[in-house]
């Protein structure tokens, strides 16, 4: 990759996302493939990490270093400075399925100027599933426009939850409860921010969580919104520093699941292209 700073605009960034996923996509596949590099050590209870989780994120953050050097750096192994221009990235997203041999994991990326999500991508490279949204432009699968389902009854509605240690196991059961009491399908997957990336593309009709990092969320959160669904304003209720809760849906079942978990609905203000794309 040019080491050289790219010019110092939106678009180029855009453009650095794009094929910085990809390449970190190429050695966390190498990771996937080769037994001794799934191999983990411990966290926190059901908390993974890899050598290649560290590895991916080392690639990300250099890359992002040396194209655009003044812009700060958020991820989930080394941490970071939030700046008013700050990558968030998460190098692998759903680990304990990467180290347990399973091919649902991915990348996540998201660039955040000025406090709004400006856009993301989110990457599995065992399916080679690239996702990509910029604010106000659509959000796309391997360069083809998605959109959420249409979805509009709970007994045929596909839901998926996560949870952490973060938040406590009685929590967690009386909205999984709601959720069943309303006749929704509720499932569990191993990766938050494929699982956003599921409901942007409508194989999943919500994703909601009682608290998620931001690593995990921003990326995927602008792709269903992009997508023309609905999702929490994460930014408000939440933090970059400490997350917050999460919850993205599509439109015909957001407001059922928002009572269900308790998680408010930003107001939606689409784009000139979800009008387009909804007319």
């Amino acid at each position: 990759m040019d080491s050289m700073p790219y010019p110092d605009t939106l678009a180029a960034r855009a453009e650095l996302c794009r094929s910085v996923i990809l390449s970190a996509g190429e050695l966390v596949l190498k990771g996937f493939e080769g037994e001794a590099t799934r191999s983990f050590s411990m966290k926190g209870p059901q908390d993974f990490l890899t050598v290649t989780d560290a590895a991916s994120e080392a690639h990300i953050r250099g890359a992002i270093s040396a194209c655009f050097p003044e812009d700060s750096f958020f991820g989930e192994e080394g941490g970071g400075v939030i700046g008013d221009r700050v990558w968030v990235v998460d190098p692998v997203d759903g680990t304990a399925n990467f180290a347990r041999g399973i091919p649902h994991f991915c990348i996540s990326i998201a660039y955040v100027e000025n406090g709004q999500t400006e856009f993301g991508a989110i990457y599995n490279p065992a399916l080679d599933e690239l996702y990509f949204a910029r604010r106000g432009e659509g959000a796309t699968r391997n360069g083809q426009p998605i959109r959420v389902a249409e979805t509009q009854r709970f007994d045929a509605a596909s839901i998926e939850m996560g949870w952490s240690t973060r938040i406590a196991n009685a929590t967690y059961l009386d909205v999984v409860k709601n959720l069943l009491d309303m006749g929704a399908n509720v499932r569990r997957a191993g990766s938050g921010a494929l699982a956003l990336a599921y409901v942007a593309d409508g194989r999943s009709d919500a994703y909601l969580e009682l608290h998620m990092n931001s690593w995990d969320c921003l990326a995927g959160l602008l792709l269903v919104s992009e997508a023309g669904g609905d999702v929490c304003p994460f930014l408000e209720i939440g933090s970059l520093e400490g997350g917050g809760p999460v919850l993205a849906a599509a439109s015909g079942v957001a407001n059922g699941v928002s009572q269900a978990s308790k998680i408010p609905l930003a107001e939606r203000q689409p784009s000139d292209r979800q009008r387009a794309l909804s007319a």
